[in-house]
């Protein structure tokens, strides 16, 4: 059994990536993805948090949240969300009682300053980039980097070239 310990921090802001079930790429359809968006809703709806970031590929994903003051839950956050796109998706389970959609556990990473979030969120818009999807992270329609660019956080023509932020980060 794994001895992995996750730092829970009130009012925390964190990155996420989680991961397909042996990489298979189940977000390579708009409807998988409009499943995952919904779960995200149903969620937010009884456990609120914020989502500053947001990428989808097809075998893995990674965010940014914020949770709200005195909550520190985003493992059950988590559990719910994958738990709802399992169950929509691809319901039958294994002899564990589990759907075979997602790796069993999820990555996470307390941000620490104004610094690593940039780079958290920076990672986030050019992974798409980075594993041949598009050629910038506007050609990326399963991101929040259109949403990042209303919000004044990015040109429009970032991210062609890997920042100097991120070259050599890997967070998969």
């Amino acid at each position: 059994m794994s001895e992995y310990r996750r730092v829970y921090l009130p009012n925390g802001v964190y990155f996420f990536t989680l991961v397909t079930y042996q990489r298979k790429p189940i977000f390579n359809n708009t409807e998988n993805i409009n499943i995952l968006r919904d779960a995200f809703k149903k969620i937010k709806t009884k456990k609120p948090f914020t989502m500053d970031a947001i990428v989808i590929l097809p075998d893995h994903l990674h965010c940014i949240w914020r949770l709200p003051e005195n909550d520190h839950d985003y493992s059950g956050r988590w559990r719910e969300i994958k738990k709802s796109v399992s169950k929509a998706i691809h319901p039958i389970t294994n002899e564990r009682g589990e759907c075979l959609i997602w790796q069993r556990r999820f990555w996470e990473h307390a941000i620490r300053d104004e610094e690593d979030w940039r780079k958290h969120l920076d990672y986030i818009h050019f992974n798409p980039v980075k594993h041949g999807y598009a050629n910038s992270p506007n050609e990326w329609p399963w991101s929040s980097f259109d949403a990042c660019v209303k919000k004044d956080w990015y040109e429009r023509d970032w991210g062609r070239e890997e920042p100097d932020d991120i070259r050599g980060l890997e967070l998969e």
